[in-house]
């Protein structure tokens, strides 16, 4: 009976967390496919982007970590690199810290699984009342890290044989967060969070350029939201 029910609370948890990563597997899929692709050009068997999406899961860097292999061995500078690049998962963690919290064993996958696309997932849905949450997140985050694997590891050993053109294709997450970001606006009744969050990043754009904002806006987002946490949450952020 028991494990009945422990059935039906995972098959609810699947069913409400896959329909929110279907957009994520049009983009995880091609990007992965190229990312293998690019590592069999390179020379690399497939067992490469293989194992470094399953280990790694970090798509920028591993992108980068093809240049690091055929280098020299600098292994500080590829741990400032890898720092550098996906600094911003600082700052997902410190969301997430209340969501996370008494989840056992799962939290220690999430963690290792929170790309961009899984934080922005398990921090905006709307979880159903009778979906267990920590169980939702754990789904939303392995199927997005199995499209970037799987995808990596057609790439790799179908490399050699596939031929098409994947210009425009990184598009498809930018699009993915523009829609976030619109249903998140159009779920706030108090929209200074997100003005505030787009006028810092508009200024650290001008102000550091397009390859080095990130870091500036998402500390300038941080301290001002803090400062003004009480205010907002006064207003009333939610229907």
């Amino acid at each position: 009976m028991q494990s009945e029910s422990k059935r039906t609370t995972l098959k609810r948890a699947f069913t409400a967390a896959f329909p929110y990563t279907i957009p994520i597997f049009a983009g995880f899929w091609f990007l992965g496919l190229t990312y293998g692709i690019y590592m069999n050009v390179s020379g690399f068997s497939f067992w490469y982007p293989m194992l470094m999406s399953l280990t790694i899961f970090a798509g920028s860097i591993e992108f980068v970590t093809v240049n690091m292999l055929l280098g020299a061995f600098t292994p500080l500078q590829a741990f400032a690199m890898t720092l550098m690049i996906n600094a911003r998962h600082l700052f997902y963690g410190i969301s997430m810290l209340d969501k996370f919290r008494g989840l056992g064993w799962k939290r220690i996958y999430l963690i290792f699984g929170m790309c961009d696309e899984s934080f922005s997932i398990n921090y905006t849905a709307d979880i159903p009342e009778d979906v267990d949450r920590g169980w939702f997140m754990f789904f939303v985050t392995l199927l997005n890290h199995f499209y970037w694997f799987s995808g990596a590891t057609l790439g790799g050993i179908f490399g050699s044989l596939i031929h098409f053109n994947t210009e425009g294709l990184e598009f498809v997450m930018t699009a993915m967060f523009v829609v976030i970001f619109l249903e998140q606006w159009l779920k706030e009744k108090d929209h200074r969070s997100a003005l505030i969050g787009l006028g810092l990043s508009l200024l650290c754009l001008i102000a550091f350029g397009a390859d080095n904002f990130i870091i500036p806006s998402m500390l300038s987002i941080l301290i001002v939201l803090t400062l003004m946490r009480g205010p907002l949450e006064k207003g009333g952020v939610t229907e």
